[in-house]
């Protein structure tokens, strides 16, 4: 067991970079894996970038309110948009700044991460005083049945140990509309409730997660 970890858990350092293991499962932050999906031809399908899009905006600014481990935030990185990643978990942040630093040496990458900043901190209160407003918010309060995958499934039980869900959904949400941004970007089940109760002003759904936009 490592200092500070639930009982069971243990973050390893290995050729490979950081890794979290418990419960007979292993979980590391690796950005280079989601590199087929930033290909031209397929970044701009991505249901993500396409409800983040915002128009008339050359260097457009997004806040993931809860990053884990990065990867959406790639995605939006890669459509161009400088993001600011808020992670209140201390080892959910360490494996993520791990994989930002080992991306950052992988010459597909070094340009995308380089518009990601991590902040190690509880986003909600730094919402609420947003020196200038973001264009979008990003909000993932991470259900645990948003796929089936057992592969994401285990990434979640490990994940679920450290951080649960969110429990105040309306908190955060109000926290992101406090921001100022053009938009509140929402990832939810396909068939998972509004976040809050609030209707979004429209959705875009794939099989496995839908984006809810509130444009304010």
């Amino acid at each position: 067991m490592t200092p500070g970890l639930p009982e069971g858990l243990e973050l390893r350092r290995g050729p490979t970079g950081l890794t979290l293991l418990g419960d007979g499962m292993e979980l590391a932050a690796d950005l280079s894996r989601m590199l087929p999906r930033l290909r031209p031809d397929r970044l701009g399908r991505e249901l993500l970038v396409r409800a983040a899009r915002v128009r008339g905006v050359e260097r457009p600014r997004a806040v993931d309110a809860t990053a884990g481990l990065g990867e959406d935030s790639l995605l939006l990185a890669a459509a161009g948009f400088s993001v600011t990643m808020f992670e209140k978990d201390p080892v959910i942040a360490a494996l993520l700044r791990d994989a930002l630093e080992r991306a950052a040496g992988d010459p597909a990458l070094t340009a995308v991460v380089a518009r990601m900043e991590l902040v190690e901190a509880d986003s909600v209160a730094a919402l609420r005083s947003w020196p200038e407003p973001p264009d979008v918010v990003f909000l993932d309060p991470m259900f645990p049945e948003r796929t089936k995958s057992a592969a994401v499934k285990k990434k979640f039980q490990l994940l679920h140990r450290l951080e649960r869900p969110c429990e105040d959904e309306r908190e955060l949400l109000d926290a992101a509309l406090a921001a100022g941004p053009r938009k509140v970007v929402i990832k939810r089940p396909p068939k998972g409730p509004w976040l809050a109760g609030v209707r979004p002003s429209y959705s875009l759904a794939g099989k496995a997660v839908r984006y809810d936009v509130i444009a304010v």
